[in-house]
């Protein structure tokens, strides 16, 4: 039996914008859902948190709601990546309009590139509007525009991948809620998101630096205020290679079909 997608790169003529396009809009026509919900959830995080501790200095400098702010856009993007990806493909499993997808002529990159950068554009689009609205509370600075940009790349990247990895392997619902209770959630609100790690004891300060959703928080952070918990540098070394394994890990699965043939 041949391969359920094809072993070639993306080419000219592909049907990878036309499968990019349609998970673009799976998620737009729900905008109220997809997006506007997930804002109006970190809204209440800050409305919340910012009131109960607005007179904590965080840094020595930075007021509470400032430093939260960047934390809240950054977990926004993280989750709905890995919920645009996940959701996605359990959906075309459960209903089973999968096979309408698998039998065109897709490459397992193609396949890949078009769930994770639709996967990006979500976390994007919902990551600004978070900033949009949270500004209005507290206008964070924007000391170095460009590791903003890297990190939220690279996080949502990462996500998306990870959405895709759990959305192979869940078989139901019901797994792929376990998959983002008791691995996504956990380690995005235990990543400094809501406090700095310095506040926290030694020993768990040495936990947090074993969770790779620290360093993708904290390089964020670094971005608008130019201070961080640990160098931006070694934050960006490990996004990158925690990127590249959890993208060669989605690869390899599509590639072999895993779970997707039956």
């Amino acid at each position: 039996m041949k391969p359920i997608l094809k072993k070639l790169p993306i080419s000219y003529g592909s049907g990878f914008p036309t499968l990019l396009r349609k998970e673009i809009k799976r998620f737009y026509k729900v905008g109220f859902q997809t997006v506007a919900a997930p804002v109006l959830t970190a809204v209440l995080y800050l409305m919340i948190f910012g009131h109960v501790l607005e007179d904590k200095e965080v840094y020595g400098r930075l007021n509470y709601t400032a430093f939260l702010t960047p934390g809240l856009v950054m977990m926004s993007i993280l989750q709905n990546a890995f919920a645009n990806t996940s959701s996605s493909l359990i959906q075309s499993k459960v209903t089973g309009n999968l096979v309408f997808v698998l039998l065109a002529p897709f490459s397992h990159l193609e396949f890949y590139a078009a769930y994770v950068l639709a996967a990006v554009f979500r976390g994007i689009v919902v990551g600004a509007g978070v900033l949009l609205i949270t500004a209005w509370f507290s206008m964070p600075s924007f000391e170095y525009p460009l590791w903003i940009m890297v990190f939220a790349l690279l996080g949502a990247g990462i996500l998306g991948s990870m959405g895709l990895i759990a959305g192979i392997w869940a078989d139901k619902y019901d797994q792929l809620a376990a998959f983002q209770n008791f691995i996504i959630m956990p380690a995005t609100m235990l990543s400094g998101v809501f406090y700095s790690i310095h506040s926290l004891p030694a020993a768990w300060q040495v936990v947090s630096h074993f969770n790779p959703f620290f360093y993708m928080i904290d390089g964020f952070r670094y971005g608008f205020f130019g201070v961080s918990d640990i160098s931006p540098w070694n934050s960006l070394a490990i996004v990158a290679c925690f990127f590249v394994l959890v993208s060669a890990i989605a690869l390899r699965l599509l590639q072999k079909g895993y779970k997707l043939r039956n």
